[in-house]
């Protein structure tokens, strides 16, 4: 297990939503301390403010996309790219959970859930781990 991943889960244990989980692991990837990663996140966590719309593990992927992949220029230098390597992370995570929006996920439709939480957690870190650090 990498260091991210056990820092993910340690963090979920501690009560962090999913995205807060999944970003802060990354702060020192990120330059951004963990309190203000924290907040950023916050309101991504169950689904995008507990409706059960994508799914905060991989929110929280997708904002680490954003904060090491934009050059944070209005020229749009790095625009095409980040959407490239985000729909990459989306496309992982939707691979090993079956789905990336909560209440596909968590089987609310179905009854029968893709997954866990803390499967979503290792989908999001393993994909940024592989997609934006290899």
């Amino acid at each position: 297990m990498s260091k991210y991943l056990e820092k993910a889960f340690e963090l979920h244990n501690k009560g962090y939503n999913c995205a807060q989980a999944v970003l802060c692991a990354f702060a020192d990837k990120t330059g951004i301390d963990e309190v203000t990663l924290y907040k950023i996140s916050e309101g991504l966590g169950a689904g995008m403010g507990n409706r059960k719309n994508t799914c905060g593990a991989l929110t929280g992927a997708v904002a680490l996309c954003g904060l090491v992949s934009s050059s944070g220029g209005v020229d749009n230098s790095t625009k095409s790219g980040t959407y490239k390597t985000t729909a990459k992370i989306v496309d992982e995570f939707e691979n090993d959970c079956g789905a990336f929006i909560c209440s596909e996920i968590k089987g609310s439709d179905t009854g029968t859930p893709t997954a866990s939480c803390d499967d979503c957690i290792k989908a999001a870190v393993e994909a940024a781990e592989k997609i934006l650090f290899n």
